[in-house]
């Protein structure tokens, strides 16, 4: 007699604003539910133009009714005792009040978890009028991720399954499944309604790799004791398979009650724990390459419910060696979930919730809030803890507060839910970070303010990290910096031996008793790694077809445009995006030469449309490519298997012998052989090598590389360095400069050739009509010259740091080169930021362009972020009168060591003492007075 209704389809629908207590009698319009309000296009249009974030094109925040009448079948009403046991739920939605034939059951608010209804009481007759109101303001918490214009909009509406379930007298729900591998068996655990004792069998299957295992019935008997719990432990041993990345076997148990109710539960067995140092799943070790999610989905404006749309989201990811998500202040609907049992993604949802957490007493305390974000917890843990992919729970993001109190909630969930591992927050505290006890692991970007774990970091939280403020090169790592090493002068009594997990085994180490800040002593995950930004990329406007419409990006195109310089976007697009790009392979790179690193969280794979507007993915908000990078190369170094090479320069000089330590990250035991390669760009082979490969998971160092350096190159020309493992698709490749050794050319006046760092000196041989190379010490409207990309987006964190008084970020996007200027040809380049432009540009000043013609464009530009635009030039050309002038604004003489330096001086020298100088465009004596001269 168990029987479902489903709600979906056309509603009535009303967006009257009634008082509490109170609901409209008459319904002017309809309604297609699942949806939103938005997506249906109801009420006002929206004509706001969002710079920080996606507009939604009908944002809506207060009441929206929705009312439908539904006619049960009379059957299911008991002459004698009424109707039968009757829930109505709404899967995903915001606060919700529900009346049943115009009378009030309830309300709910879970931001997370569906809202079920209890509305038997209410239902006396087959005709059952259902009317919702749902509200989108006066949340219990501010909601994180989850309501935010940022990422999915605060929506309004109802966008899961709807529906009526009938049950027989005598049901059970509430059922989770205890996974027990060590014996090889599941416990059930369910609510019995109805009755205390009844029947209970079950069986199904388990599938794995497409494989199916039948599970052989079970039967038994249910009691229930005072709370009307049951359960029974089922043996599984005739059919017994473990779930994990490699391996996801799901178990699909089909059961019944008193052969009139039934239902089904899916699991699987896995044991993912917390050893020492890393992360065991079934008791092999493994490495978390995570991203962040905020649940973006422009084309809804909210995140899906249907398992397909996550299994190609999750798809994607995978495809990019993605194995883990963390969800910012946000828990995903059961179908990422879902999704994420088949695919094997390691998921750690969060509570929606962004502040601080003080104890009782302290100032602060919000024991509402508090109580109402423990409670979403718990309905977190019975709603998706069934999944074995759900192996991580957080309390929320960058958490203040108190520590005891943190601990005190870990305490509740991890008595309540023993299936996963659970930490107090992702870098809490920040600048003073800490772990309580009850932490399994610990999510962060730093164990004191100057031990650091990524590569990046906005000026409000300086200092800045390695791939911000050292040239480019494969030497990073952490384990020094998680277990700080004994410095010179420092005796046994400022040490202290800890024991540390160390390969399958344990050691003792010592270490700094004066490095201040943590030292953990449980698995370390960085956090938000990355956040490299690109530039962006105007053909994606017409994606943005549903009720988010990227009128930041048109923005952003207008102000381009005004600046003359629209006709550049596709580049500054793609040379942004290189580098982005090779930041993000360093990055990774560095926490996969980490032995104690756990794991690392990206922010982020994809863009973020929020927060300004942070266009810092690989992928678009859509999880499509930006063309940027292929998965395969992307893999290279981020998968379970990573071939990495450690060598201090990517800057070679011929003659020198090239010396490289090359190691493997892997989470599989490895054997067979790796081979290395260095190859010149015309194919030839400079040398070549191969290493026997035993390694155990983790990292393991397979051999080092010593190759001489040819001494007869006449010019410049690029080097690929390949390693690939045989027999495998497992490969790693760095680009690297070598450069014939030559000595600095003299910075002099020669001929016909002015070489002057002298403004005055500069203009009076342009007044006599002379060639001049101006090399200034000095500018007065410039921006100075920084190799990496910006930092997550400029405007949020110019904000930030104006509001907290600190140094605002430089703000720029990376270079952009005319590759092909003859300018450049003693100086071969790709048309973006490589490593031998690291210490050009650390020397430069770039100046400020803005009031030549559009036409005019930099040899070597800097490319500025969508707020200010400015056209920033580090080597240009221009008429000034008669004369010719080149300009390069990097200091060259104070670098003048580097060989890069000399070859690019060589270049441009030879360039404008050549009859190719010959500028198209033109600028003043005034203009040169106006952007050099101080004061003026």
């Amino acid at each position: 007699m168990f029987r479902t209704y489903d709600l979906s389809g056309i509603w009535d629908f009303s967006m009257a604003q009634m008082a509490k207590g109170t609901f409209p009698t008459a319904f002017d319009d309809t309604i297609a539910l699942p949806g939103t309000t938005s997506l249906a296009k109801k009420g006002a249009p929206n004509p706001n133009r969002e710079a920080g974030f996606l507009t939604d094109a009908y944002a809506f925040e207060g009441q929206a009714w929705f009312r439908k009448e539904i006619c049960i079948d009379p059957e299911l009403f008991d002459t004698d005792m009424g109707m039968l046991p009757i829930k109505l739920t709404l899967e995903r939605t915001r606060m919700t009040t529900l009346w049943i034939n115009g009378r009030l059951v309830g309300s709910c608010n879970s931001l997370c978890t569906p809202h079920v209804y209890d509305i038997t009481d209410f239902v006396t007759k087959p005709l059952v009028e259902i009317l919702v109101l749902v509200e989108n303001t006066g949340y219990p918490t501010k909601g994180g991720h989850l309501t935010s214009p940022d990422t999915q909009s605060n929506w309004n509406g109802i966008t899961g399954q709807m529906t009526l379930e009938v049950f027989p007298e005598v049901y059970v729900d509430h059922v989770q499944a205890y996974p027990d591998p060590e014996h090889k068996n599941v416990t059930l655990t369910m609510q019995l309604h109805g009755a205390s004792t009844a029947s209970f069998s079950a069986t199904g299957s388990v599938v794995e790799d497409n494989e199916e295992d039948t599970i052989p019935l079970f039967q038994a008997q249910l009691t229930a004791d005072e709370n009307g719990m049951a359960s029974v432990t089922i043996p599984l041993d005739e059919a017994y398979y473990e779930w994990s990345e490699y391996h996801p076997a799901l178990y699909y148990l089909f059961y019944t009650i008193d052969e009139a109710d039934c239902g089904s539960v899916s699991f699987g067995m896995r044991r993912f724990c917390a050893e020492g140092s890393r992360f065991t799943i079934n008791g092999q070790p493994t490495m978390l390459r995570g991203k962040h999610d905020g649940l973006i989905f422009p084309r809804t404006g909210y995140a899906p419910t249907d398992v397909n749309e996550w299994l190609r989201v999750l798809s994607i990811a995978k495809s990019y060696g993605i194995n883990h998500y963390r969800f910012h202040t946000c828990c995903p609907p059961d179908a990422a979930f879902t999704a994420a049992d088949v695919l094997g993604i390691y998921m750690e949802p969060e509570l929606p919730f962004w502040g601080t957490i003080a104890a009782p007493g302290e100032e602060g305390y919000n024991e509402a809030e508090q109580n109402y974000l423990i409670e979403l917890g718990d309905k977190m843990l019975d709603t998706f803890g069934n999944h074995p992919s759900f192996v991580m729970f957080s309390l929320g993001n960058e958490l203040w507060g108190s520590p005891e109190r943190l601990g005190e909630i870990l305490r509740h969930y991890k008595e309540r839910d023993s299936r996963h591992l659970y930490t107090q927050g992702c870098n809490n505290f920040q600048h003073f970070p800490l772990m309580v006890p009850e932490d399994d692991y610990y999510v962060g970007v730093r164990l004191s303010k100057e031990r650091l774990l990524r590569g990046s970091f906005g000026m409000c939280d300086a200092p800045l990290g390695h791939v911000q403020t050292e040239r480019p090169s494969t030497m990073h790592q952490y384990d020094d910096v998680i277990f700080p090493k004994q410095t010179e002068g420092e005796g046994a009594s400022d040490t202290e031996e800890i024991e540390i997990q160390y390969g399958t085994g344990v050691k003792k180490v010592q270490v700094s008793k004066t490095a201040g800040g943590l030292i953990p002593t449980k698995p370390v995950v960085t956090h938000e790694i990355g956040q490299y930004e690109v530039y962006p990329d105007f053909r994606e406007i017409d994606k943005y077809t549903g009720p988010l419409k990227a009128r930041n990006f048109e923005i952003f195109r207008f102000r381009l445009g005004a600046k003359g310089m629209l006709r550049q976007a596709d580049k500054f697009f793609r040379c942004s995006g290189a580098l982005a790009a090779a930041c993000y392979k360093e990055e990774i790179e560095a926490a996969m030469r980490s032995q104690y690193i756990a794991g690392f969280q990206l922010l982020d794979l994809q863009d973020f449309s929020g927060q300004g507007t942070a266009l810092v993915g690989m992928l678009d908000a859509f999880m499509d490519s930006k063309g940027l990078i292929s998965p395969e190369e992307w893999r290279m170094f981020c998968s379970d298997c990573v071939l990495l090479a450690q060598f201090p320069s990517y800057v070679l000089i011929t003659g020198e012998m090239f010396v490289a330590k090359v190691s493997m990250r892997t989470v599989l035991p490895q054997s067979g052989t790796a081979e290395w390669m260095l190859v010149r760009e015309n194919g030839d082979t400079l040398g070549k090598g191969t290493f026997p490969v035993q390694a155990e998971s983790g990292l393991t160092e397979i051999g080092s590389i010593f190759c001489r350096m040819p001494e007869e190159l006449q010019r410049p020309e690029r080097v690929h360095l390949i390693l690939s493992l045989t027999d495998t698709d497992v490969c790693n490749a760095y680009d690297l400069m070598l450069y014939p050794a030559i000595a600095m050319p003299e910075l002099e006046s020669r001929a016909e050739l002015c070489i002057t760092e002298d403004l005055d000196t500069a203009l009076a041989a342009l007044a006599d009509g002379k060639k001049t190379v101006f090399l200034p010490r000095e500018t007065a409207e410039s921006i100075p010259g920084f190799y990496c990309t910006d930092f997550w987006c400029y405007p949020m964190f110019r904000d930030i740091c104006n509001w907290m008084k600190k140094p605002v970020a430089v703000g720029t996007m990376g270079l952009c080169i005319q590759d092909d200027h003859p300018a450049l040809a003693e100086f071969p380049t790709q048309e973006y930021s490589t490593p031998q432009w690291y210490d050009i540009v650390t020397a430069a000043d770039c100046t400020i362009l803005d009031d030549t013609p559009s036409e005019f464009t930099p040899i070597v530009q800097m490319i500025d972020n969508f707020e200010r635009n400015h056209k920033l030039g580090i080597v240009w050309e221009a008429k000034v009168g008669s004369g010719s002038l080149l300009v390069c604004t990097s200091r060259l003489s104070e670098i003048a060591t580097r060989p890069e330096v000399r070859w690019l001086a060589k270049s441009l020298l030879d360039y404008a003492a050549s009859d190719r100088f010959s500028p198209a465009q033109s600028v003043t004596a005034q203009q040169l007075q106006k952007w050099f001269r101080k004061g003026e």
